[in-house]
């Protein structure tokens, strides 16, 4: 498989007394030799690759300068991490949540005062980042050393990209922004934060629910302020996927049927490796989830029609997709792109599943995806690709060898070589694939892995 046709391949190794980016920033010497003296990482790379099937259009204006020139490109399938000397969104962003007493929460989504603070909990500057688009998918990954955090975000968009681009460009921002100010209670209360871990562990994942939250607010209220010029953005929306790894805890956030799945051993050293899913699946298929569609509107026999949603969509949960959660966004819709019979909004949610792993010397690696790669491989199937890879190619690129191998399986399933299946245009190459983005954190300080890949 041609590695041109890998549309994001970027990798961050660490070794047993620091982590150093693999990107060609002139401190790295510097940083290197500054955290030499830091105890082992919880995690020792990463590597990410993804593949378009979908062809899109170019970058939207719709966050009305959030999201634009200033961010998107800087995240644009870099070929390795860069260390980034400041956060170009942190100050086009409200630094704090307001709440109204016993009502909803209201964030403000304009732009912050001139001046505020810019830093976070991921201090900017020792933050290095990763990320880059496949057709409608995003993905993000951010590491900060000092702090022993690793940040990584999957953005699944469908019906267009420009959810997934707001995602991709605010998110990890409101979520360092929330962890700042967790931090800062935790100094506040740093003996009964200690005696009660669970306690803290609690408060990350308060952070990822409220900064999704908050992002799926200013993003809907961006929508209503734009829709009359461009009412397609009503049905835009996205799946996410957010994993976090501070020291020894595994943070894990999902809406949709994007997964992120553990590779484990029941005895260390033994070789053997299990699977375990830390993610729910959000779609018709999961039982429990269209019951609850269903029973949710006793008075809508369509509710579910065709194995979608309202006849429009699989996933039960999603960031956006406005017209299936409010009557005024799909009365902008016209002809047969309106939904019929959207007689009790909301009929998708935005309540993420989340949940905390604590690591143990079991634990082996991670593998996040988008549902592109579940399409042809179950979770075992994946890691078992993984395990065997990392086994044989210690300086592998284990998540670009797992879309290599979906590419093949494709192509197969398709009647296709792998080139004839490759020079379809993006597009009419949905047909047979959809778009796949692929992250593998190796975990613990034992294992090592590749350099980035250079090939985009």
């Amino acid at each position: 498989m041609p590695a041109r046709e890998l549309n994001v391949s970027f990798g961050y190794q660490c070794n047993t007394s620091c982590c150093s980016g693999l990107g060609d920033t002139a401190d790295d010497n510097e940083s290197t030799e500054r955290h030499s003296m830091r105890r082992s990482s919880s995690f020792s790379c990463l590597s990410g690759a993804a593949l378009s099937a979908n062809a899109t259009l170019a970058n939207t204006s719709i966050c009305s300068g959030i999201i634009g020139e200033e961010i998107l490109p800087s995240i644009d399938s870099p070929k390795s991490f860069k260390r980034m000397s400041s956060s170009p969104s942190l100050s086009k962003m409200d630094q704090s949540g307001l709440s109204t007493g016993d009502g909803p929460p209201l964030w403000k989504c304009q732009s912050a005062p001139s001046g505020s603070d810019s830093s976070s909990f991921l201090h900017a500057m020792d933050v290095q980042t990763a990320g880059g688009a496949a057709g409608e998918d995003r993905v993000q990954a951010v590491c900060s050393e000092d702090n022993e955090w690793l940040f990584c975000g999957v953005y699944d968009g469908f019906n267009g990209r420009d959810a997934a681009d707001y995602l991709a460009g605010t998110l990890y921002e409101r979520i360092a922004l929330s962890l700042q100010n967790l931090e800062r209670r935790a100094k506040e209360l740093r003996e009964h934060f200690e005696a009660d871990a669970d306690m803290f562990s609690h408060g990350v994942i308060g952070c990822l629910i409220d900064a999704l939250a908050q992002a799926e607010y200013c993003f809907l209220r961006m929508v209503r302020e734009e829709m009359e010029d461009r009412p397609e953005l009503v049905s835009v929306g996205s799946c996410v996927l957010v994993a976090l790894l501070h020291v020894s805890h595994i943070y894990v956030l999902n809406l949709g049927d994007s997964r992120a799945i553990l590779a484990t051993e029941d005895t260390v050293g033994s070789g053997e490796v299990r699977t375990i899913q830390l993610t729910e699946i959000h779609t018709l298929d999961n039982e429990s989830e269209c019951k609850k569609v269903v029973e949710d509107h006793p008075d809508d026999p369509s509710a579910v029609r065709n194995g979608r949603v309202k006849g429009k969509l699989k996933v039960t949960r999603a960031f956006g997709v406005g017209c299936l959660k409010e009557s005024e966004m799909n009365d902008m819709l016209m002809g047969i792109l309106r939904i019929q019979n959207l007689c009790s909004p909301p009929y998708v949610y935005s309540t993420p599943f989340s949940m905390s792993h604590r690591m143990s010397e079991n634990d082996r690696y991670i593998v996040l995806g988008s549902d592109g790669l579940f399409d042809f491989f179950t979770n075992d199937e994946a890691v078992q690709l993984v395990h065997g890879f990392i086994q044989t190619h210690p300086v592998g690129d284990p998540a670009k060898h797992l879309v290599e191998q979906l590419v093949q399986r494709a192509a197969r399933t398709a009647g296709f070589s792998v080139e004839e299946l490759l020079s379809i245009p993006a597009g009419r190459r949905r047909k047979y694939h959809d778009d796949v983005t692929v992250i593998v954190i190796i975990l613990g300080s034992r294992q090592q892995t590749s350099t980035a890949s250079t090939a985009l």
